[in-house]
C-alpha cells in the first residue's frame, strides 16, 4: 500500500531551502542568453522577484518603458541605452531618481535629444558614477561638459565625435573630474593643445588617452610624458605632431605600455625615437599608415626590448627593416603587415625567424609571398592562435597543407581569396581548436574539404563561405552536424545552396547571424526552419533570395524576437511580411531595395509599426511618394534614413567576380 504525502511534503518547494546567494549563482549561468532568463522570471512570483535583484546590467530596447523597467531592478549598476535612440531630459530625469545610489555606469553613445540639464541632474543624483559614454553626441557643447565635470568620481569618459565640445568644456572635466583614469577625445575637433594639457596637469591619474584627429601640436606632448601612470596614448592621425617639435623632448614616458602614432603622416623614424626613449616598459606600438620601415628606422626598435607587439599596416617596408626588427625584437607575440608594400618572401621570412613566442599574425594582401613565406611561418611560428592572410595570391595550394601539419595550436584562419582546395582543409581540420574560419572566394574547395572541417573541427563558431560557388547542401550538413556551436555563417552566393541547409543549419540552436544573400534556391520554407529552431537570432541577410516572401516574414516575426538587422532587398516580401516584422520589438536597421510588392502605404505604415527602428536604407524612389512629415516623426523618435539609388543588379559569376576584384 502506497503511503500518502503529508501536507508539509506537498506544499514544499526546494527552491525556498536554497540561500539567495546560491540562486543567483544559478542565474549567473544563464547570462549568456536572455531567453533563458526570461524563462526563469516567469516561473513563479518567487522567481520573478529574485530575477529582478539579481541583475545588474540592464539593456532596454525602447526609452518608453524606461522607467518601469528600471522600477523592476532596483540593483542595476550598468545602464546601455544603446538601443534606445531617443533619450530626453526627462529620461535622464527618471534614471536619476530610480538609479540614484546604484548606478557607476551609462553607456549614451547612441542616443539623442539629451541636453546639459539632463546630463547634470544624472550625474548630481548619481553620486557613484564612474564610466560614462556620450559618443555620437554631436550636438552637445560646452554647457555639457560643465554638467560632466560634476561627477566627481568619474573614472571613465568616452566623448567621441563629441565636435562642438571645445578647450573650454574639457577644462571644465579636467578640473572637476580628478579621478578620470581613461578619457577619450577622438575627433573632438574643437579641442586643442589648451584643453589636453589642462587634462594631463589636472588629471594625475589617467592611465588611457585617446586624442586621435585632434588638431593638437608637440605643445600639450611634456604634460602628456609627465603622466606617472599613463599606459596606452594614441595619437592616430595628430597631423600636428612633427619630427622638429619632438626633438625637444628630454624623454618619453616611461610608465607608457602602448602607443599608437598611426597615420602620423610628419612623423619620421627621428620623431618616434624621441617619442619612446626612456619607454622601458612598451608592449605595443601601432606605426600604421606612416613613415617607411627601413634599416634607420628598424634601429629604434633595439630600444624596445619589451615589446611584443608591433602593427605596420598600409606602411611602404623594406626587406633590410623587417631583418632588423626580427633581429631586435625576439619575444613578439603579435605582428600586423596588412596591405603592406613591399613585404618579400626575404623579408617576411626573416622577421618570424626568431619568433618562437608568436601568437597572432597578419600577411592580408601581402600580394609578394609565395610558398617560401609559409614555410618558414610553419617552422618558426607553431604557437600561431591567429593567422590572417587573405589575398595571398601566389601561395600555391600545396602550402596550405603545411598549416595543419605545423600549427595545431590555430583558432582564427583567414584564408579568404586563396588558392586553398580541399587537401588543404582536410590537414586544417587537425587544428581542433579552430574557432573562425574565413573561406570567402576559395574557388577550389568543394563539399569533400568541408566535411574534413565538419568532423573534427567542433569549436567552429564562426565560418565565411562568401562565393565559395562549388559548396552545396552536403558540405552545410556536415557542418551542422559537427559544429553545434556554430553562431555565424556567412553562404552568400553559394548558388547551389537549397533549403536543405537551412534546415540543417536549424539544429545549431546558438546561430545569431545568417548571410544568404544571393541564394536562388532558398525559400520560405528554409527560413522557416531557422526561425523556429535559432532563437538567438540578430542578424539575417536574405537579400537576392527571390522566393522568400511573406510566409517565411510571419514565422520570423514570431519566432525571432532578437532580431535586430535584416536585410530583405530583391526579395518577394510584400507590404504584409513587412508589417508584420513590427511584432519584433529588438529590430533596429533594415535595407529594403527593390521589393516589387511594396507599395508607399505599406512601406509607411510598416515604418510607424516598428517602433525601434534606427537606421532604415531605402530606394530614392520613396522619397517622394511618402509625406515628409512621416520622414520628420520617424526622424525624431530616432530613425535615420539612408537613400540609395541603385539600379537592379545582375548576378556576376564567381569568376568573373574575382577578376574584377583583382583588378580593382
Amino acid at each position: 500500500m502506497k503511503m500518502q504525502k503529508t501536507s508539509d511534503e506537498i506544499g514544499c518547494n526546494h527552491f525556498d531551502l536554497l540561500s539567495e546567494e546560491i540562486v543567483f549563482s544559478i542565474l549567473d549561468c544563464l547570462a549568456d542568453n536572455p531567453l533563458d532568463r526570461k524563462s526563469f522570471s516567469l516561473v513563479c512570483k518567487s522567481f520573478y522577484d529574485i530575477e529582478s535583484r539579481h541583475r545588474k546590467v540592464l539593456k532596454p530596447l525602447r526609452s518608453e518603458h524606461l522607467k518601469r523597467v528600471l522600477n523592476r531592478y532596483p540593483n542595476v549598476t550598468r545602464l546601455d541605452l544603446s538601443l534606445c535612440p531617443r533619450i530626453t531630459d526627462s529620461s535622464l530625469s527618471a534614471v536619476s531618481v530610480v538609479c540614484s545610489k546604484m548606478l557607476r555606469s551609462i553607456d549614451l553613445s547612441r542616443s539623442k535629444f539629451f541636453t546639459h540639464v539632463g546630463l547634470s541632474n544624472l550625474v548630481v543624483n548619481c553620486s557613484n558614477l564612474i564610466e560614462i559614454d556620450l559618443s555620437n553626441a554631436m550636438d552637445l557643447k560646452d554647457s555639457a561638459a560643465a554638467a560632466i565635470a560634476e561627477a566627481k568620481n568619474l573614472e571613465k569618459l568616452w566623448l567621441i565625435r563629441c565636435k562642438s565640445i571645445t578647450d573650454m568644456g574639457i577644462g571644465c572635466i579636467a578640473v572637476g573630474c580628478r579621478k578620470l583614469r581613461l578619457i577619450n577625445l577622438k575627433w573632438c575637433l574643437g579641442i586643442g593643445d589648451l584643453g589636453v594639457d589642462l587634462i594631463a596637469v589636472k588629471c594625475k591619474d589617467i592611465r588611457s588617452l585617446d586624442l586621435s584627429y585632434l588638431p593638437v601640436t608637440n605643445k600639450c606632448l611634456p604634460s602628456i610624458l609627465k603622466l606617472q601612470h599613463l599606459e596606452d596614448l594614441v595619437l592616430e592621425g595628430c597631423y600636428g605632431i612633427n619630427d622638429d617639435n619632438l626633438a625637444a623632448l628630454k624623454e618619453g614616458c616611461k610608465s607608457l605600455k602602448m602607443l599608437d602614432i598611426s597615420s602620423c603622416q610628419n612623423v619620421s623614424h627621428v620623431g618616434l625615437s624621441f617619442l619612446t626613449n626612456g619607454t622601458g616598459h612598451l608592449q605595443q606600438l601601432v606605426l600604421a599608415y606612416g613613415s617607411h620601415v627601413t634599416l634607420a628606422f628598424a634601429d629604434l626598435f633595439q630600444k624596445l626590448s619589451t615589446l611584443q607587439s608591433i602593427k605596420l599596416d598600409a606602411c611602404q617596408v623594406a626587406c633590410s627593416g623587417l631583418k632588423a626588427i626580427g633581429s631586435y625584437c625576439v619575444s613578439l607575440k603579435e605582428i600586423s603587415l596588412s596591405k603592406c608594400v613591399g613585404v618579400t618572401d626575404e623579408g617576411l621570412s626573416s622577421l618570424v625567424i626568431n619568433q618562437k613566442e608568436l601568437r597572432k599574425l597578419d600577411i592580408t594582401c601581402c600580394r609578394k609571398i609565395t610558398q617560401v613565406s609559409i614555410i618558414s611561418i610553419t617552422n618558426s611560428c607553431s604557437c600561431l592562435v591567429s593567422l590572417r592572410m587573405e589575398s595571398c595570391h601566389l601561395i600555391p595550394k600545396e602550402a596550405f597543407i603545411l598549416l595543419g601539419e605545423h600549427c595545431r595550436f590555430l583558432e582564427e584562419l583567414d584564408l579568404t581569396d586563396n588558392e586553398i582546395d580541399d587537401e588543404g582543409l582536410r590537414s586544417i581540420s587537425r587544428c581542433s581548436r579552430l574557432s573562425i574560419l574565413k573561406l570567402g572566394i576559395c574557388l577550389n574547395i568543394t563539399d569533400e574539404g568541408l566535411t574534413h572541417i565538419g568532423m573534427s573541427c567542433s569549436k567552429l563558431s564562426e565560418l565565411d563561405l562568401y562565393r565559395a560557388s562549388a559548396i552545396t547542401d552536403s558540405a552545410i550538413l556536415a557542418i551542422a552536424r559537427g559544429c553545434p556551436g556554430l553562431e555565424m555563417i556567412n553562404i552568400a552566393y553559394c548558388k547551389n545552396i537549397t533549403d536543405a541547409s537551412l534546415i540543417s543549419l536549424s539544429r545549431c540552436s546558438k546561430l545569431n547571424t545568417l548571410e544568404s544573400r544571393g541564394c536562388p534556391f532558398i525559400t520560405s520554407l528554409g527560413l522557416v526552419a531557422i526561425a523556429e529552431r535559432c532563437k538567438q537570432l540578430t542578424r539575417l541577410d536574405i537579400k537576392k533570395c527571390y522566393n522568400i516572401n511573406d510566409a517565411g516574414m510571419i514565422p520570423l516575426a514570431h519566432f525571432s524576437q532578437n532580431l535586430k538587422q535584416i536585410n530583405l532587398s530583391y526579395s518577394s516580401v510584400t507590404d504584409v511580411g513587412l508589417l508584420s516584422l513590427a511584432s519584433i520589438s529588438c529590430l533596429q536597421s533594415m535595407t529594403i531595395l527593390h521589393l516589387k510588392g511594396l507599395t508607399p502605404g505599406g512601406l509607411a505604415a510598416s515604418l510607424l509599426a516598428c517602433g525601434g527602428l534606427t537606421k532604415v536604407k531605402l530606394h530614392t524612389t520613396f522619397r517622394s511618394l511618402l509625406p515628409k512629415p512621416l520622414f520628420e516623426h520617424l526622424e525624431a523618435r530616432g530613425c535615420n534614413f539612408q537613400w540609395r539609388d541603385k539600379v537592379f543588379q545582375a548576378d556576376l559569376d564567381p569568376i568573373c567576380y574575382k577578376l574584377q576584384l583583382e583588378d580593382a
